[in-house]
Protein backbone atom coordinates (compact mmCIF):
# COMPACT_ATOMS: atom_id res chain seq x y z
CA UNK A 1 0.00 0.00 0.00
CA UNK A 2 1.07 3.79 -0.59
CA UNK A 3 1.47 6.23 1.76
CA UNK A 4 -1.55 8.43 0.68
CA UNK A 5 -3.49 4.95 1.84
CA UNK A 6 -2.11 5.42 4.79
CA UNK A 7 -2.10 9.15 5.94
CA UNK A 8 -5.20 9.63 7.99
CA UNK A 9 -4.37 7.53 9.85
CA UNK A 10 -0.97 8.15 10.62
CA UNK A 11 -1.88 11.90 11.42
CA UNK A 12 -4.58 10.07 13.86
CA UNK A 13 -2.10 8.21 15.76
CA UNK A 14 0.52 10.79 15.80
CA UNK A 15 -1.83 13.21 17.38
CA UNK A 16 -2.79 10.41 19.96
CA UNK A 17 1.16 10.07 20.95
CA UNK A 18 1.12 13.58 21.18
CA UNK A 19 -1.80 14.08 23.81
CA UNK A 20 -1.15 16.61 26.50
CA UNK A 21 -0.02 15.21 29.94
CA UNK A 22 1.19 12.17 28.05
CA UNK A 23 4.59 10.72 26.50
CA UNK A 24 6.11 7.59 26.00
CA UNK A 25 7.25 4.73 27.82
CA UNK A 26 10.44 3.30 25.89
CA UNK A 27 10.52 -0.52 26.81
CA UNK A 28 12.61 -1.59 23.11
CA UNK A 29 15.64 -2.88 25.54
CA UNK A 30 17.45 -5.49 23.49
CA UNK A 31 18.35 -9.04 24.84
CA UNK A 32 20.92 -8.47 25.74
CA UNK A 33 20.55 -5.18 27.24
CA UNK A 34 17.98 -6.10 29.03
CA UNK A 35 20.41 -8.93 30.58
CA UNK A 36 22.17 -6.17 31.76
CA UNK A 37 19.54 -4.36 34.09
CA UNK A 38 18.84 -7.86 35.28
CA UNK A 39 21.85 -8.95 36.16
CA UNK A 40 22.02 -5.49 38.59
CA UNK A 41 18.78 -6.83 40.83
CA UNK A 42 19.88 -10.18 40.61
CA UNK A 43 17.57 -11.68 38.48
CA UNK A 44 18.46 -13.96 35.58
CA UNK A 45 18.29 -13.10 31.83
CA UNK A 46 15.39 -15.73 30.86
CA UNK A 47 13.24 -15.44 28.28
CA UNK A 48 10.29 -15.91 31.14
CA UNK A 49 11.86 -13.32 33.39
CA UNK A 50 11.52 -10.92 30.55
CA UNK A 51 7.93 -12.08 29.77
CA UNK A 52 6.83 -11.58 33.60
CA UNK A 53 8.71 -8.17 33.79
CA UNK A 54 7.05 -6.58 30.46
CA UNK A 55 3.60 -7.93 31.86
CA UNK A 56 4.50 -5.77 34.97
CA UNK A 57 4.50 -3.04 32.65
CA UNK A 58 1.30 -3.98 30.69
CA UNK A 59 -0.47 -4.51 33.55
CA UNK A 60 0.20 -1.29 35.55
CA UNK A 61 -3.15 0.16 36.66
CA UNK A 62 -3.68 3.73 35.53
CA UNK A 63 -0.17 3.35 33.26
CA UNK A 64 -2.29 5.30 30.21
CA UNK A 65 -3.23 8.72 32.38
CA UNK A 66 0.11 9.64 31.84
CA UNK A 67 1.92 7.38 28.41
CA UNK A 68 0.16 7.06 25.68
CA UNK A 69 2.42 4.80 23.90
CA UNK A 70 4.97 2.19 24.78
CA UNK A 71 8.02 1.17 22.02
CA UNK A 72 8.48 -2.55 22.23
CA UNK A 73 11.03 -4.91 21.73
CA UNK A 74 10.32 -7.52 18.84
CA UNK A 75 10.22 -9.94 20.93
CA UNK A 76 7.58 -8.18 23.30
CA UNK A 77 5.47 -7.55 20.13
CA UNK A 78 5.12 -11.10 19.53
CA UNK A 79 5.42 -12.19 23.24
CA UNK A 80 2.10 -13.39 24.98
CA UNK A 81 1.96 -12.47 29.17
CA UNK A 82 1.62 -14.16 32.35
CA UNK A 83 -0.57 -14.22 34.76
CA UNK A 84 0.11 -13.56 38.32
CA UNK A 85 0.14 -17.39 38.49
CA UNK A 86 2.35 -17.64 36.07
CA UNK A 87 -0.23 -18.80 33.87
CA UNK A 88 0.15 -17.59 29.94
CA UNK A 89 -2.21 -14.59 28.97
CA UNK A 90 -3.24 -12.72 25.90
CA UNK A 91 -0.62 -10.68 23.91
CA UNK A 92 1.59 -8.32 25.36
CA UNK A 93 0.27 -6.08 22.52
CA UNK A 94 -3.35 -6.32 23.24
CA UNK A 95 -2.49 -5.27 26.70
CA UNK A 96 -1.74 -2.61 25.89
CA UNK A 97 -3.94 -1.71 23.14
CA UNK A 98 -6.87 -2.47 25.64
CA UNK A 99 -5.27 -0.25 28.40
CA UNK A 100 -5.66 2.44 25.72
CA UNK A 101 -1.69 3.04 25.50
CA UNK A 102 -0.58 2.72 21.43
CA UNK A 103 2.24 -0.24 20.71
CA UNK A 104 4.91 0.61 18.94
CA UNK A 105 8.33 -1.47 17.92
CA UNK A 106 11.87 -0.78 17.35
CA UNK A 107 12.62 -1.27 14.00
CA UNK A 108 16.21 -0.43 13.74
CA UNK A 109 19.11 -3.08 14.02
CA UNK A 110 21.66 -1.59 15.57
CA UNK A 111 24.63 0.29 14.98
CA UNK A 112 27.92 -0.27 13.01
CA UNK A 113 31.41 1.25 12.80
CA UNK A 114 31.14 4.52 9.77
CA UNK A 115 33.35 3.50 7.16
CA UNK A 116 34.75 6.49 6.40
CA UNK A 117 34.00 8.59 9.74
CA UNK A 118 36.29 9.48 12.72
CA UNK A 119 36.66 7.23 15.41
CA UNK A 120 33.63 6.36 17.36
CA UNK A 121 31.28 7.21 14.58
CA UNK A 122 28.91 4.76 13.59
CA UNK A 123 25.59 4.10 11.14
CA UNK A 124 22.24 2.60 11.51
CA UNK A 125 21.76 -0.43 10.24
CA UNK A 126 18.25 -2.03 9.10
CA UNK A 127 16.97 -0.92 6.23
CA UNK A 128 17.23 -4.25 4.09
CA UNK A 129 13.73 -5.71 5.08
CA UNK A 130 12.42 -2.87 6.01
CA UNK A 131 9.69 -3.26 4.39
CA UNK A 132 8.62 -6.56 5.36
CA UNK A 133 9.39 -6.53 8.98
CA UNK A 134 7.00 -2.64 9.47
CA UNK A 135 4.30 -4.54 7.24
CA UNK A 136 4.52 -7.96 10.05
CA UNK A 137 4.96 -5.12 13.09
CA UNK A 138 1.41 -3.52 11.82
CA UNK A 139 -0.79 -7.08 11.49
CA UNK A 140 0.68 -8.03 15.14
CA UNK A 141 -1.13 -4.27 16.07
CA UNK A 142 1.80 -2.09 16.26
CA UNK A 143 1.07 1.28 15.34
CA UNK A 144 4.42 3.45 15.66
CA UNK A 145 7.93 2.67 14.86
CA UNK A 146 11.49 4.15 15.98
CA UNK A 147 14.84 4.29 14.94
CA UNK A 148 17.77 5.61 16.31
CA UNK A 149 20.64 7.33 14.79
CA UNK A 150 23.42 7.93 17.04
CA UNK A 151 25.92 10.64 16.60
CA UNK A 152 28.81 12.36 19.41
CA UNK A 153 30.76 15.51 19.63
CA UNK A 154 34.63 14.76 20.25
CA UNK A 155 37.81 17.05 20.13
CA UNK A 156 38.75 15.26 17.27
CA UNK A 157 36.13 17.04 15.02
CA UNK A 158 33.06 14.74 15.41
CA UNK A 159 30.38 14.88 14.32
CA UNK A 160 31.85 14.54 10.45
CA UNK A 161 29.82 15.78 7.73
CA UNK A 162 29.39 12.22 6.37
CA UNK A 163 28.25 10.79 9.91
CA UNK A 164 25.47 13.98 10.12
CA UNK A 165 24.46 13.25 6.40
CA UNK A 166 24.24 9.25 6.38
CA UNK A 167 22.68 9.34 9.78
CA UNK A 168 20.09 11.51 8.61
CA UNK A 169 19.56 9.83 5.19
CA UNK A 170 19.29 6.92 6.88
CA UNK A 171 16.26 8.37 9.28
CA UNK A 172 14.11 9.55 6.47
CA UNK A 173 14.56 6.19 4.39
CA UNK A 174 13.12 4.63 7.53
CA UNK A 175 10.64 7.27 7.67
CA UNK A 176 8.88 6.94 4.52
CA UNK A 177 9.51 2.91 4.30
CA UNK A 178 7.27 2.52 7.45
CA UNK A 179 4.86 5.35 6.51
CA UNK A 180 3.86 3.40 3.63
CA UNK A 181 3.48 0.41 6.01
CA UNK A 182 0.74 2.39 8.30
CA UNK A 183 3.66 3.00 10.99
CA UNK A 184 4.12 6.60 12.41
CA UNK A 185 8.02 6.89 12.39
CA UNK A 186 10.13 8.27 15.64
CA UNK A 187 12.50 10.33 14.13
CA UNK A 188 15.73 9.82 16.85
CA UNK A 189 18.72 11.85 16.35
CA UNK A 190 20.72 11.02 19.78
CA UNK A 191 23.17 13.46 20.52
CA UNK A 192 25.54 11.66 23.10
CA UNK A 193 25.87 13.31 26.47
CA UNK A 194 29.76 12.08 26.62
CA UNK A 195 32.14 14.97 26.37
CA UNK A 196 32.69 17.83 28.61
CA UNK A 197 31.57 20.38 25.79
CA UNK A 198 29.84 23.41 26.88
CA UNK A 199 25.85 23.69 26.20
CA UNK A 200 26.93 26.16 23.36
CA UNK A 201 28.67 23.81 21.25
CA UNK A 202 25.91 21.03 21.33
CA UNK A 203 23.44 23.45 20.46
CA UNK A 204 25.03 24.22 16.85
CA UNK A 205 25.68 20.58 16.20
CA UNK A 206 22.18 20.04 17.24
CA UNK A 207 20.70 22.75 14.48
CA UNK A 208 22.92 21.11 12.49
CA UNK A 209 22.10 17.37 12.64
CA UNK A 210 18.36 19.03 12.65
CA UNK A 211 18.33 21.31 9.58
CA UNK A 212 19.90 18.38 7.85
CA UNK A 213 17.53 15.63 8.97
CA UNK A 214 14.11 17.81 8.09
CA UNK A 215 15.91 18.20 4.50
CA UNK A 216 16.23 14.60 4.31
CA UNK A 217 13.11 13.74 5.61
CA UNK A 218 11.77 16.44 2.37
CA UNK A 219 13.47 14.94 0.03
CA UNK A 220 12.13 11.72 0.77
CA UNK A 221 8.71 12.83 0.65
CA UNK A 222 7.87 11.95 4.33
CA UNK A 223 4.45 13.07 6.09
CA UNK A 224 5.57 15.57 8.94
CA UNK A 225 1.95 15.61 10.11
CA UNK A 226 2.54 11.49 10.50
CA UNK A 227 5.71 11.59 12.38
CA UNK A 228 7.30 12.28 15.79
CA UNK A 229 10.76 13.80 16.60
CA UNK A 230 12.31 12.46 19.24
CA UNK A 231 15.47 14.45 20.17
CA UNK A 232 18.19 14.67 23.09
CA UNK A 233 17.38 17.55 25.69
CA UNK A 234 20.37 20.39 25.08
CA UNK A 235 22.54 19.83 27.09
CA UNK A 236 26.40 20.21 27.40
CA UNK A 237 28.43 17.31 28.29
CA UNK A 238 28.03 15.19 31.11
CA UNK A 239 32.05 16.31 31.83
CA UNK A 240 31.58 19.75 31.56
CA UNK A 241 32.40 21.80 34.83
CA UNK A 242 29.73 23.78 34.97
CA UNK A 243 26.45 22.25 35.28
CA UNK A 244 23.46 23.57 33.46
CA UNK A 245 20.77 24.91 35.51
CA UNK A 246 17.21 24.18 34.06
CA UNK A 247 16.42 27.32 32.96
CA UNK A 248 19.55 27.74 30.88
CA UNK A 249 18.71 24.24 29.35
CA UNK A 250 15.61 25.37 28.64
CA UNK A 251 16.09 28.43 26.76
CA UNK A 252 18.59 26.43 24.53
CA UNK A 253 16.54 23.66 23.89
CA UNK A 254 13.45 25.54 23.15
CA UNK A 255 15.99 28.17 20.71
CA UNK A 256 16.97 24.96 18.73
CA UNK A 257 13.72 24.02 18.46
CA UNK A 258 12.55 26.99 17.08
CA UNK A 259 15.25 27.40 14.34
CA UNK A 260 15.26 23.84 13.21
CA UNK A 261 11.81 21.69 13.56
CA UNK A 262 8.36 22.35 11.49
CA UNK A 263 5.77 23.01 13.06
CA UNK A 264 3.68 20.52 11.50
CA UNK A 265 5.53 17.58 13.80
CA UNK A 266 2.95 17.07 16.06
CA UNK A 267 5.11 16.37 19.27
CA UNK A 268 8.88 16.58 20.35
CA UNK A 269 9.14 13.48 22.71
CA UNK A 270 12.31 14.40 24.36
CA UNK A 271 15.03 10.97 25.28
CA UNK A 272 16.75 10.87 28.75
CA UNK A 273 20.47 10.24 27.36
CA UNK A 274 21.56 9.11 30.57
CA UNK A 275 19.85 11.54 32.80
CA UNK A 276 18.53 10.13 36.18
CA UNK A 277 14.77 9.68 36.81
CA UNK A 278 14.52 12.88 38.66
CA UNK A 279 16.62 15.05 36.34
CA UNK A 280 14.79 14.57 33.18
CA UNK A 281 11.78 15.18 35.03
CA UNK A 282 13.43 18.25 36.22
CA UNK A 283 14.81 19.67 32.66
CA UNK A 284 11.17 18.61 31.20
CA UNK A 285 9.33 20.43 33.44
CA UNK A 286 11.96 23.67 32.83
CA UNK A 287 11.42 23.33 29.32
CA UNK A 288 7.64 23.27 29.67
CA UNK A 289 7.71 25.92 32.03
CA UNK A 290 9.64 28.32 29.63
CA UNK A 291 7.52 28.50 26.52
CA UNK A 292 3.76 29.97 25.92
CA UNK A 293 2.98 27.93 24.17
CA UNK A 294 4.89 25.88 21.62
CA UNK A 295 3.85 24.52 18.30
CA UNK A 296 4.15 21.01 19.29
CA UNK A 297 3.33 18.90 22.08
CA UNK A 298 6.87 19.10 24.46
CA UNK A 299 6.82 15.07 25.94
CA UNK A 300 8.80 12.17 26.65
CA UNK A 301 10.43 9.32 25.63
CA UNK A 302 11.73 7.65 28.50
CA UNK A 303 13.27 4.37 28.54
CA UNK A 304 15.75 3.75 31.87
CA UNK A 305 14.18 7.55 33.19
CA UNK A 306 11.01 5.19 33.78
CA UNK A 307 12.23 2.39 34.67
CA UNK A 308 15.39 2.30 36.72
CA UNK A 309 13.14 2.48 40.23
CA UNK A 310 10.54 0.02 38.67
CA UNK A 311 12.90 -2.86 38.46
CA UNK A 312 14.89 -2.12 41.31
CA UNK A 313 11.67 -2.45 43.48
CA UNK A 314 10.43 -5.20 41.16
CA UNK A 315 13.64 -6.97 41.62
CA UNK A 316 12.14 -10.47 40.17
CA UNK A 317 8.73 -10.77 42.01
CA UNK A 318 7.13 -8.03 43.33
CA UNK A 319 4.88 -7.01 40.62
CA UNK A 320 2.50 -4.49 42.99
CA UNK A 321 5.99 -2.48 44.26
CA UNK A 322 7.13 -2.48 40.79
CA UNK A 323 3.97 -1.04 39.58
CA UNK A 324 4.33 1.58 41.90
CA UNK A 325 7.45 2.55 40.89
CA UNK A 326 6.96 2.57 37.47
CA UNK A 327 3.73 4.59 37.94
CA UNK A 328 5.70 7.53 40.55
CA UNK A 329 7.58 8.58 37.60
CA UNK A 330 5.03 8.02 35.12
CA UNK A 331 3.20 10.94 37.12
CA UNK A 332 6.04 12.92 37.37
CA UNK A 333 6.78 13.10 33.41
CA UNK A 334 2.86 13.75 33.01
CA UNK A 335 3.39 16.54 35.00
CA UNK A 336 6.62 17.54 33.64
CA UNK A 337 5.35 17.82 30.47
CA UNK A 338 2.85 20.20 31.29
CA UNK A 339 4.86 22.12 33.35
CA UNK A 340 3.31 21.19 36.18
CA UNK A 341 5.86 19.27 38.04
CA UNK A 342 6.92 19.93 41.40
CA UNK A 343 10.90 18.43 41.93
CA UNK A 344 10.82 15.76 44.22
CA UNK A 345 7.18 15.07 44.42
CA UNK A 346 7.60 11.92 43.29
CA UNK A 347 10.01 9.54 44.23
CA UNK A 348 13.09 7.78 42.73
CA UNK A 349 15.87 5.79 43.43
CA UNK A 350 18.06 8.43 42.65
CA UNK A 351 20.25 6.79 40.87
CA UNK A 352 22.75 8.08 38.00
CA UNK A 353 22.37 6.68 35.10
CA UNK A 354 24.40 7.67 32.47
CA UNK A 355 26.45 5.45 30.52
CA UNK A 356 29.67 6.23 27.83
CA UNK A 357 28.98 4.96 24.62
CA UNK A 358 25.33 3.92 25.23
CA UNK A 359 24.33 1.26 23.29
CA UNK A 360 21.19 -1.23 23.48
Amino acid sequence: MSLESHRDELASTACALAARGKGLLAADESTGTIGKRFEDIGVANTEANRRAYRSLLATAPKLSDHISGVILFEETLFQDSVDALGEPGAPLVELFSSRGIVPGIKVDQGLEPLAGGLPGESWCTGLKGLQERATSAYARGARFAKWRAVLKISPEGSPSDLSVRENAWGLARYARTVQEAGLVPIVEPEILMDGDHDIETTAAVQEWVLRTVYRALSHCGVFLEGSLLKPSITMPGMACATPPSPELVAEFTLRTLERTVPVSVPAVLFLSGGLSEEEASVYLNGINQATTPAPWHLGFSYGRALQQSCLKHWAGHDVATGQQALLARARANGQASMGLYVPGSEPSDGAPLFEANYSY
